[in-house]
């Protein structure tokens, strides 16, 4: 069922004609020949769109048009007039009108055409709204305050640059350090908080698609574009764009994303119109840019516009005075998720968390304790929880394929006995990173290196929160 309209017009055969054309295009409408009767509406039915006459018996149409923008501050209102007055026209678009329309002419396509744009426009509004809400809450559950030296460092840069709400940021680290909320932490502290910060990540889009999802594109532009496409960065206007694992992107988009930046306006793909916009872009990568651009991979006049504040997120292993308060925060959240009820971690698992090494850093943490959260039973997390998924390291000359080697081929054992479940799961993990490696960061060549399908090897990935840059050993 498509929106509804009122129709507030003294013209009989106005209240006739519209709402038959209306609801032969999947509308439902309701009429009101007065004022005072649309305003009584309004108070008691959800409207979508009003249509509003300048010239009624009771009350002008301007009078009408000050009170629904004092009560009903986002309804939308279209004025229709049996005349044209271009100063009653300026007057109702002051006060808030999106359009004017003239009754005297053949309206019919223009006034379906105007209606269906405005509504569009409100939902992708109400869209952008939702989706900027629910990446706040997401923020605020899962942003735990670091208590380490080097996350106070990396707090009062933070703290600093939300004080200019235009100046571009890089924020580097590891795989699962945090980036992504590190970057929602500026916006929330900025003067951009009420407006959309949207993201997107540039190693998830094929490159081809990655220029459209920025800039948009203009009906035609290519095979499929079927109709305008705004981008990202004219959704995100007056808010931030978070351009995650930015050095995936081809040299033609930096040349692009230089220009927006040195002068705030592009083209939609395909368009010849410039766009202006004021967006903070906030971008993130676990790649050495510095050595990209030496190799002529990336852009040096980019990688400086991008790298204006620079902040470095380090990784979990230095910074473990956070391991247990980050361990702490994720037992509760998944206890309520689950509904578990774990209380407290128990010394000796402790101990384990603060010596073992995180390679996937806090997405390793967080994915360890919602699958042992989800998984186990008690009122503690006990040490065997622990080391059914992660391991110490192994002493020096040993790896978890030799020790399974000795144990499979000659029955030599651990005289701690071998935990099974760890091992096979270390060498997993180490053979997804090789492959990984060897397609060059590529998740659909590692597929089929390891004759797995995608959705698989992805949901691997996230539950060894491995890095992607380092292999791990497997002796």
């Amino acid at each position: 069922m498509k929106a509804t309209v009122l129709v507030i017009d003294d013209d009989e055969t106005i209240r006739h004609f519209l709402p038959r054309e209306l609801k032969a295009e999947g509308y439902q409408v309701l009429t009101a020949e007065s004022g005072q009767a649309g305003l009584q509406i309004l108070e008691k039915e959800p409207v979508d769109l009003v249509l509003l006459d300048i010239r009624l018996p009771d009350l002008s149409g301007i009078q009408v048009l000050d009170r629904i923008r004092t009560q009903w501050p986002e309804q939308i209102v279209v004025m229709l007039t049996g005349e044209p007055d271009h100063e009653t026209a300026v007057q109702a678009m002051r006060l808030g009108a999106r359009d004017y329309l003239i009754k005297g002419k053949p309206i019919r396509e223009e006034l379906l055409l105007v209606i269906e744009r405005e509504l569009q426009a409100q939902r992708l509004g109400r869209e952008v709204q939702h989706h900027r809400q629910q990446k706040s809450q997401k923020f605020s559950r899962e942003f735990v305050r670091g208590e380490s030296p080097q996350m106070q460092q990396v707090y009062a840069i933070v703290e600093q640059v939300a004080q200019s709400d235009s100046t571009s940021v890089l924020i580097e680290g590891e795989s699962g350090t945090g980036k992504e909320l590190i970057a929602h932490w500026i916006h929330e502290l900025s003067a951009r908080r009420e407006k959309p910060m949207l993201e997107v990540n540039c190693a998830a889009i094929p490159r081809e698609l990655l220029e459209s999802e920025l800039f948009g594109h203009e009906r035609g532009a290519f095979t499929d574009a079927r109709q305008q496409k705004q981008g990202l960065l004219e959704l995100a206007n007056g808010g931030t764009l978070f351009l995650d694992e930015v050095g995936e992107m081809s040299l033609t988009i930096q040349v692009k994303l230089l220009r927006v930046l040195e002068r705030m306006t592009f083209k939609r793909v395909g368009g010849t119109k410039d766009i202006t916009v004021s967006v903070r872009v906030i971008s993130a990568t676990n790649q050495n840019l510095e050595s990209m651009v030496r190799g002529q991979r990336f852009r040096e006049d980019l990688f400086y516009r991008l790298k204006v504040v620079p902040i470095r997120v380090p990784a979990l292993r230095e910074r473990r005075d956070d391991i247990l308060p980050l361990a702490r925060h994720f037992l509760a959240q998944f206890n309520r998720q689950f509904g578990k009820g774990f209380a407290t971690i128990d010394p000796e698992a402790e101990q384990i968390l603060m010596s073992y090494p995180w390679p996937g850093n806090i997405r390793e943490l967080r994915n360890l304790f919602e699958r042992i959260v989800l998984l186990s039973q008690g009122d503690r997390i006990l040490s065997q929880h622990l080391t059914a998924a992660i391991a110490p390291e192994p002493r020096r000359g040993e790896s978890p394929l030799g020790t399974l080697r000795a144990a499979f081929e000659d029955g030599q054992f651990p005289e701690q006995g071998l935990d099974l479940e760890a091992t096979l799961g270390q060498i997993e993990r180490g053979i997804i990173q090789r492959a990984f490696d060897r397609a060059r960061g590529n998740q659909s060549r590692t597929a089929t290196l390891l004759q797995m399908k995608r959705d698989k090897l992805r949901y691997r990935m996230k539950l060894y929160g491995f890095q992607d840059n380092t292999a791990a050993d497997l002796g």
